[in-house]
């Protein structure tokens, strides 16, 4: 069999997996082997320890012969790349990070970072957000190093650091200290979307959009004392007023038209959201009463509509009886994409009516969308279609945020994807017991190759210079 035809025979086994629902392959189960022992690792953040996810990583790529790059900004918080060389299309990156939220351990049923495979599921922090994917990116990026089929463009594994609290020793840190890196890029696949039902229909959302985090740090001043005789105007006091004004604080809500196409996409397809849309569509989005069922029905898709601002930390004094001089809170604000910084800070001052709380930006960048007339675009699109007919494919807008702001901000088409991930699971991301059905992981393995083929993959005759 000659070389080039022996190629084309595994290009063609690698582009098409089995059909969906098949018993999986001992490859696959021995791929979600790789991640129940990928979530043994703690890389809970705090402090990370993302240095022993790279490790780990390191070692399986040294097994299969390929080459990779680690930094560590800062001791324990490493990062790894491994590249295979393509044509002169722009590069393809597969994007996950190997950070995870912390997890409360007692309230979990199994333990945390056990990665126990038992009853269907493999359970542990960050078998969902982002392990689960991260391993799904490198058994497609492992099955093209192994085939040796021509590709037409580079594709990029990456393992980042730090992501869960902004990236700033991660994705942040390479893109800015390492550009070389990213000049051939064009494209980039991570976390951001996923599959659903919605009004009882399977659909795919590809996550085009987000919004922009902008995270606080209020503190509030005032004069100490014995807590037996107590001041007017203490720092807690003052801290309190304000934030009580800010958690009754609705901000005006605002129709972007890439959220309007989202809400209308999924409207179409009934459900709760059905009603809630027409009513917006007769009366527009400042309707109260089409907001308030929008938040009873879904707050995700709620809060897509307006800018939030959650309080999330509380801190104040040493001891029961001594009245501090300063208290401070961390709020969580998401703005809206487009929305002017300096003009929501204004605002929130007006809201907190407190003179003596100061605010500080802890956290604050843009985030701009990605257009949907590519073709990574229309290769999930196809792909989808096929291993999916029933479902609906569209584009989606998100309240959370990934790394995809850093790429995107280079002129990087980044797109949120997560094949094959029911809606019911999707409440394990950041809370108790998070998991992923055995089953759902098989298909994605398949559906991720299955991608990446379609989007890489040389066809006989493509390069000019004779690679066939």
């Amino acid at each position: 069999m000659s070389l080039l035809l022996s190629q084309l025979l595994l290009a063609a086994a690698v582009a098409s997996g089995p059909p969906p629902g098949s018993p999986p392959t001992d490859a696959e189960r021995a791929a979600a082997m790789t991640l129940s022992r990928y979530l043994q690792i703690d890389t809970s953040n705090p402090p990370g320890n993302e240095s022993r996810a790279v490790e780990f990583l390191a070692e399986i790529l040294e097994e299969a012969g390929v080459g990779y790059e680690v930094v560590e900004p800062v001791e324990g918080r490493g990062s790894l790349w491994a590249r295979l060389e393509g044509g002169p299309e722009p590069a393809l990156i597969l994007l996950h990070h190997t950070d995870v939220v912390p997890a409360e351990a007692d309230a979990w049923r199994l333990p945390p970072f056990s990665g126990a495979v038992a009853n269907g599921y493999v359970h542990g922090r960050g078998a969902l957000d982002t392990k689960g994917l991260g391993i799904l990116h490198l058994e497609a990026f492992l099955a093209l190093a192994r085939s040796g089929v021509p590709l037409r463009r580079p594709v990029i594994f990456m393992a980042t650091a730090d992501e869960e609290a902004g990236g700033a020793h991660g994705a942040g840190w390479i893109v800015e200290n390492r550009p070389e890196l990213f000049e051939d890029a064009g494209f980039l696949l991570t976390e951001g979307g996923g599959g659903g039902l919605y009004g009882g229909k399977p659909v795919f959302s590809i996550e085009v959009a987000q919004k922009a985090p902008l995270w606080l740090r209020l503190t509030a001043r005032g004069l100490p004392g014995h807590a037996s005789a107590p001041r007017p105007g203490s720092a807690v006091g003052s801290l309190l007023r304000g934030l009580s004004r800010l958690e009754d604080h609705r901000f005006a809500p605002r129709l972007t038209p890439q959220v309007a196409e989202y809400l209308g996409s999924l409207a179409e397809l009934g459900g709760g959201l059905s009603d809630v849309w027409s009513d917006f569509d007769r009366r527009g989005v400042r309707a109260g009463r089409s907001l308030r069922l929008l938040q009873r029905w879904s707050p995700a898709l709620h809060a897509l509509l307006r800018n939030t601002c959650s309080v999330t930390r509380l801190n104040a004094g040493q001891t029961i009886n001594v009245v501090p001089s300063t208290a401070f809170a961390e709020v969580d604000c998401r703005l809206v994409p487009g929305e002017d910084v300096a003009r929501f800070l204004s605002e929130v001052r007006r809201v907190l009516d407190e003179p003596t709380i100061k605010i500080e930006t802890r956290l604050s960048f843009e985030s701009p969308a990605s257009p949907t007339s590519t073709e990574l675009f229309r290769a999930l699109e196809s792909v989808l279609r096929e291993r999916a007919p029933q479902a609906k494919t569209l584009a989606s807008v998100v309240s959370g945020f990934t790394d995809s702001h850093y790429f995107r901000s280079l002129g990087i088409v980044s797109y949120g994807f997560r094949p094959s991930l029911p809606e019911a699971e999707a409440f394990g991301v950041h809370g108790h017991d998070e998991r992923v059905r055995l089953d759902d992981f098989y298909e994605g393995l398949r559906m991720m190759k299955d991608i990446v083929d379609e989007f890489v993959v040389a066809e006989q005759g493509s390069f000019e210079t004779g690679s066939f």
